[in-house]
């Protein structure tokens, strides 16, 4: 992996998730490579390279400085936690100093590397990390997110995380048509997390790198299935989407889950 820095890209920028107005990602590119990941598509993101940001304190100072004390994002256009981390402890020196500005954080990962930072995210106020999870069997998972670490580790992470006390959830995210069992994976992370959410899979351009991803994986794995799963992807009101909704409303009143289904 080639590691350089960025030049001109702030660290902290605005956040288009409704309950959160800032995001911040420590990485650019993320070594995952899941290959449906819609960053593939940003013309900045290569594969084989990350880019870090060599003045991150510096900004985040400035910028913290100018805002009142709230939720920040992470995880948004890179795993905070990918291998590069351990290294580079980006997203530590990040928590650090939103911890001591009195900032909290909502992170997203694949990662159990995120079980270290439990003794910041402990002492932040409402703090919560969660993780995203697509497939039920490691087969499966491996075609489309070869380089992710594995679902065991990922659950176990979250469970580690439910047991200090932090807020927890899981991103069953992208429901791929077909292929994820929906049911199956609440069934395993449940358990563990205070809130599930589920997202569908989601294109828009046919020449789309993740788009074109899928396909080659749908064409030598599942040939039978690559049409009527370009119909589904591309189409937010096909029927495919309003029978799995309607399905999981009823299991969410039937079970007393905390679902959001965002299908």
């Amino acid at each position: 992996m080639q590691i350089n820095y960025c030049s001109g890209r702030q660290a902290i920028q605005p956040c288009n998730l409704g309950m959160y107005s800032y995001q911040i990602d420590p990485y650019i590119g993320c070594e995952h490579h899941c290959y449906y990941c819609y960053v593939l598509n940003q013309p900045e993101i290569k594969e084989g390279e990350i880019l870090i940001h060599k003045d991150l304190m510096e900004q985040l100072s400035k910028a913290l400085s100018k805002l009142e004390s709230q939720t920040i994002y992470m995880g948004m256009n890179t795993d905070p936690y990918q291998p590069s981390e351990e290294i580079y402890k980006q997203t530590r020196q990040v928590l650090e100093i939103l911890l001591n500005r009195g900032f909290s954080v909502c992170i997203l990962t694949k990662s159990d590397l995120v079980v270290r930072d439990i003794d910041i995210l402990s002492n932040m106020v409402d703090s919560s990390a969660g993780i995203s999870i697509a497939f039920q069997d490691e087969h499966t998972r491996q075609l489309f997110e070869t380089k992710a670490p594995s679902n065991e580790r990922r659950i176990e992470a979250l469970k580690k995380l439910k047991e200090a006390g932090i807020q927890t959830y899981t991103l069953v995210c992208p429901v791929m048509p077909f292929i994820t069992d929906v049911e199956s994976l609440i069934d395993m992370v449940e358990p563990y997390s205070d809130t599930i959410w589920l997202y569908a899979l989601n294109m828009k351009e046919k020449e789309d790198k993740n788009w074109q991803n899928i396909r080659e994986i749908l064409d030598s794995n599942y040939p039978e299935m690559t049409e009527q799963y370009r119909k589904i992807a591309f189409s937010k009101e096909h029927p495919y989407w309003k029978e799995l909704r309607e399905k999981l409303n009823k299991l969410k009143l039937k079970r007393g889950l905390n679902l959001r289904v965002e299908l």
